[in-house]
């Protein structure tokens, strides 16, 4: 997607961010969440689909601000799309290789654990490519997909090795519950909002290096148990702390993710993993917001359904202004006043509270009808700048 982002007109910073971002997300997306939903409903004691639900809205609305970031670059560019000849055809694409998802989707399906899924499904995919001639694997490519996939476990058995030693150290000498502790000192109870800011450094820095389940699990041990004792509700405490752990990937100075796409566009890896943290910055604000109501979260408060659509809308209205404030265009170029007030509206409609939520759609409301006037009057919906 790297070289195709590029060919398209993207600059290479933007096209490695872009796909590092959407990467690390995709370990907190249901429906599989990198593994770790189930990792997650082992903790909490409660179903994988309650899990899966729960994280529903948060995904959604972190690929929401991506999709608008690259689209509002898009226009600021003043890029087009592929021409129609150059887009696969999503049927005929099925037709030829739907069946290599059998494997994928029948073991999950059929109520197999993923241990066991995993295992079997290795040899079902051999048998599942021989149903068509053109996607047959001969025994050279059965070997080579073997020795690929024993390389891979290696890189993920010593991580595997170091993070069992980290665990160690963090359970029996009793360092999580230190750390714990000495955050429960400084910020005291009832300050959820600082204490949840010392737990996003600290799960960030936890989460560094790390994949994602890894992470999490670190963090499970260090993290979580604070942010119950200031008043968080457990499922919210465990989220909050799986999207920073997982958010890690890209945040600087580690930022795996981002380097490793850098390395990839041949982009410069600070640029990069900045740019990442300002794509993904809906990832890093929206923890804060379901942490103190988790009415964002599907499934954990008793809140009704209309209460639930209304929290939602103004969020994607709140994500809509972000993703234009960063990228100062909307309908044309935003200035830095329009900018300002289109980041205030972000912060207050993300917030799931019926007063903030009026302020920020009379202010976008706002925003909204000057950006219009200004392009009735010829302002410019898609300035030509060339793409480095």
């Amino acid at each position: 997607t790297i070289p195709l982002m590029k060919k398209t007109g993207y600059r290479k910073e933007f096209a490695a961010a872009v796909e590092a971002v959407a990467s690390t997300g995709g370990q907190f997306a249901p429906p599989i969440m990198g593994a770790v939903g189930f990792v997650m409903a082992e903790f909490l004691g409660i179903s994988y689909s309650k899990v899966m639900i729960a994280a529903c809205i948060p995904a959604f609305l972190y690929y929401m601000g991506l999709l608008l970031a690259v689209h509002f670059e898009a226009k600021r560019l003043g890029l087009k799309g592929l021409a129609p000849e150059n887009i696969p055809n999503a049927v005929e694409v099925l037709k030829n290789q739907g069946h290599l998802v059998i494997p994928l989707i029948g073991m999950i399906v059929l109520g197999y654990t993923p241990l066991y899924a995993a295992v079997f499904s290795i040899f079902a995919t051999i048998l599942a490519s021989w149903l068509r001639k053109e996607t047959r694997m001969s025994f050279k490519d059965i070997v080579d997909a073997a020795v690929e996939g024993s390389r891979g476990a290696v890189s993920v058995g010593v991580s595997c090795v170091v993070i069992g030693v980290i665990i160690g150290t963090v359970s029996l000498t009793g360092l999580g519950l230190t750390i714990g502790y000495l955050i429960l000192e400084v910020v005291g109870e009832n300050q959820l909002y600082l204490g949840g800011l010392m737990v996003m450094i600290m799960s960030i820095i936890l989460g560094m290096g790390v994949p994602g389940v890894a992470a999490y699990v670190i963090v499970v041990a260090v993290a979580i148990p604070v942010l119950i004792e200031i008043g968080a509700v457990p499922i919210a405490a465990h989220m909050f702390c799986l999207i920073y752990a997982c958010l890690s990937n890209i945040t600087p100075p580690v930022a795996m993710s981002s380097y490793v796409a850098a390395g990839i566009a041949d982009s410069n890896q600070t640029k990069t993993s900045l740019l990442a943290v300002k794509l993904g910055l809906t990832g890093f604000i929206l923890p804060f917001f379901f942490l103190g109501n988790p009415v964002l979260l599907i499934g954990v408060t008793d809140a009704t359904v209309l209460t639930t659509v209304q929290a939602t809308l103004t969020a994607c209205l709140g994500v809509v202004a972000l993703a234009s404030g960063l990228q100062g265009m909307l309908f044309c170029r935003c200035g830095w006043a329009e900018r300002a007030v289109l980041l205030v509206v972000a912060f207050l409609s993300i917030d799931p509270n019926m007063v903030t939520d009026v302020i920020g759609i009379g202010l976008f409301a706002g925003v909204f009808i000057y950006q219009r006037m200004k392009v009735k009057k010829g302002g410019e919906e898609a300035p030509a700048v060339k793409a480095q």
